[in-house]
């Protein structure tokens, strides 16, 4: 499989904005997708935020499997402040407050000594697709940012009143080189990287794979695949979908289609692609 790289000219642009924008914020949030948390950290933005107060949010819970809690309570053991939540749900709302009034708390008793009361001011971070905008939504009890479900919606810096807080919207930003490409599949896999520069049907080969090995039960129970090669495995689900051709080919590309739509939708079940050890290797534990 070729490598994958993606790293747009706006995105240096976003990383430059948030520099100079960061001294204007109080603490920083940084939204990862809880179905790869590892994958979906950005050490390069975490290298910018110094000495100030970090919350990693595991966006899309309700996506993911005991994996992501694992991950939590395994950020928490090395004193990361973390949580999981769904923020398309309004349930979401009260467990992410909580998080977030907890890291900045010592911030708001400076201010209250000095009789100060003004919002606290977050940075929410993050690569693409992980949610940064539905968060946000959550905080300010509607739409104020800009959703999508395809990488790379949000292009410019917005600030959003939330009540007790202020929060700054900046646009999804990889690292400029995804040198494990382990990771780099999983955030293809997801839709964290632009499809536009993806060999679709290289990625869903490498997602069969690795599901095979994670979540067997799930391909065997959505497509009737009971292993072989990956190859074997892509045309199972084709012929299962009905994806078949004139001369009785393959039709792949519906085939990687309807693959990465299921996996992206939740359609295969809750998953977590990432273990303990991935989170180690980006320094989250």
């Amino acid at each position: 499989m070729k490598t994958i790289q993606w790293f747009p000219g706006h995105m240096a642009k976003a990383v430059r904005m948030m520099e100079e924008n960061l001294k204007l914020c109080d603490a920083v949030a940084f939204v990862l997708d809880a179905r790869a948390p590892a994958s979906s950290f950005n050490p390069r933005l975490a290298d910018m935020v110094g000495a100030k107060p970090v919350l990693f949010i595991l966006n899309k819970g309700d996506l993911a499997d005991g994996g992501a809690d694992m991950a939590v309570s395994s950020m928490q053991r090395a004193g990361r402040a973390a949580v999981k939540i769904a923020a398309a749900s309004r349930g979401a709302l009260r467990p992410l407050t909580a998080a977030m009034e907890s890291v900045c708390a010592e911030k708001r008793a400076r201010l209250a000594e000095k009789g100060v009361n003004k919002p606290v001011r977050f940075l929410i971070a993050g690569i693409p697709n992980t949610g940064k905008s539905t968060v946000i939504n959550l905080l300010a009890g509607g739409k104020k940012a800009q959703v999508g479900d395809k990488a790379g919606v949000t292009r410019a810096k917005q600030w959003v009143r939330c009540g007790a807080f202020e929060l700054l919207d900046t646009p999804g930003t990889m690292p400029p080189s995804l040198a494990d490409q382990r990771h780099a599949r999983r955030l293809a896999y997801l839709g964290s990287v632009n499809d536009d520069i993806l060999d679709r049907e290289e990625v869903a080969l490498a997602l069969l794979e690795e599901l095979w090995e994670k979540y067997p039960a799930a391909l065997a129970e959505r497509y009737g695949i009971s292993g072989g090669t990956p190859l074997g495995m892509y045309e199972a689900l084709c012929k299962r979908r009905g994806f078949v051709l004139r001369g009785n080919d393959y039709d792949y590309s519906r085939g990687a289609a309807a693959l990465l739509d299921d996996l992206r939708k939740g359609r295969l079940g809750r998953i977590c692609l990432d273990g303990e050890d991935d989170l180690r290797e980006v320094g989250l534990v």
